[in-house]
Parts: structure tokens; sequence; C-alpha cells
């Protein structure tokens, strides 16, 4: 006589784990890169993302929506590291470069853009994964309300919410300037 048995889920192939990563370390790199800035940082994250897939055997949820899950581990990996990085990097007046105002500045178009990534981070998660996947990622409103589960007007109260503190964040680093 044979016990009946209830089978476990099976754990993570590492095929599986190979196939995940060739499918989609592409859109985890450039998710993280979007949101770090920084290549390194985006290696990181991309080591990080799959890292938890095997330490946690999370690929049964992966298996389920990769695409979804993983750009969302993306997005959320990535802002812990911007997160990590909030450390004030000031320059004495006098050691800032002089510069010509007609002339323009790739030095001024990366603060704008480390504005806005340290504004990015002062965001909860998921309003900061809303505003990453509808401004950097480039998805329509109903696209994240499928990925997240969530209603379209959800996103958008989201999105409203989001971008209005980051208006009040970057007017505070850029010192009450519009």
């Amino acid at each position: 006589m044979q016990l009946a048995t209830r089978e476990e889920p099976a754990a993570p192939v590492p095929d599986d784990l190979e196939k995940a990563y060739q499918n989609h370390s592409g859109l985890v790199f450039r998710t993280a890169y979007r949101i770090t800035g920084n290549a390194a940082d985006a290696e990181d994250v991309l080591q990080t993302v799959f890292l938890r897939l095997v330490r946690r055997d999370a690929a049964a949820a992966v298996l389920e929506n990769q695409e979804s899950y993983l750009r969302r581990a993306a997005v959320n990996t990535a802002l812990d590291i911007v997160r990590s990085k909030q450390i004030a990097r000031s320059v004495p007046l006098e050691d800032a470069p002089a510069r010509s105002v007609t002339e323009p500045s790739d030095e001024a178009s990366r603060e704008a853009k480390d504005c806005l990534r340290r504004a990015l981070a002062q965001l909860n998660h998921r309003e900061a994964e809303v505003f990453t996947l509808r401004f950097f990622e480039g998805h329509s409103n109903p696209e994240i309300a499928r990925m997240l589960g969530i209603s379209q007007v959800h996103v958008a109260v989201i999105l409203h919410r989001s971008r209005k503190q980051l208006q009040k964040e970057v007017r505070s680093y850029m010192g009450g300037r519009s």
C-alpha cells in the first residue's frame, strides 16, 4: 500500500534561474542604471536581484511573471542603493569651478540628475516604483496597473502624489529655487 504524499513545490532548478538570467538580465541592468545612473551600481543591483532568487527560492514567483517581478526587484534594489548613498557631497563655493552663464554644462546636467535621484530615494517603495515604471521605463498607466495588480486610478493617484513630493524635494535640494 502506497501512502499518498503531498507534492512540495520543486526547488528552483539552476537551468530555470539561468534561463531567467539570460532572458531578463538586460532588463534588470537597464532599469537599475536608469535609477542609479552608474554602471557599477547597476551591476550590483543585477547581482543582488539574482542572488536573492537563489537564496530565497523566489524563483517560483519569478516563473509566473518573470519580467514584472524582476523589474520590481530591480527598482527596489536600485532605490536602496541610492538611499544608502545619501551622503552630502558639498563643495565649498571657492572650490567650485567657474562657468559661463551661456556655456552648457555636463556638470549641471549631472547635478540635476543626482538631485532627482536623491529626491526619488525619499519616496516610499511603491511611489518610487510607479514613478520609475512610468517616467524612466515609459510604461503607460494601464500597463503599470497590470504589472502591479492595482487599478489605473490608483496608479494615477500615486503618480500625482509622487510628482508633488518630488517637486517639493527637488526645490529643497535646490535651495528653494524653482
